[in-house]
């Protein structure tokens, strides 16, 4: 059962978190600096807390649609990391 959005178990970190990942679906120059502008965090700090926020039980408790998309795409990206070929510049 989802949690209601005003839940005290639910941080107000991983509330913030959710939404903003909600309203900016993708990855753009517009969301990175709507990232600074809403949390005052470098892109950077902003995806770390999202994997951890992603992990977070209370999260997908929460929004389970958009928290497995979010697995979803961090596994694929993943995936790919793993499975590139070296360039031949780095041979």
């Amino acid at each position: 059962m989802a949690q209601h959005p005003d839940d005290p178990a639910m941080s107000d970190r991983v509330r913030r978190v959710l939404e903003f990942e909600r309203e900016w679906w993708g990855h753009s120059p517009a969301k990175e600096r709507s990232i600074r502008g809403e949390f005052g965090w470098s892109p950077a700090r902003y995806y770390q807390v999202l994997n951890t926020v992603v992990d977070d039980p209370i999260a997908l408790e929460h929004d389970p649609v958009l928290v497995g998309r979010l697995r979803e795409v961090r596994e694929s990206r993943a995936e790919r990391r793993r499975t590139r070929r070296p360039s031949a510049a780095a041979s």
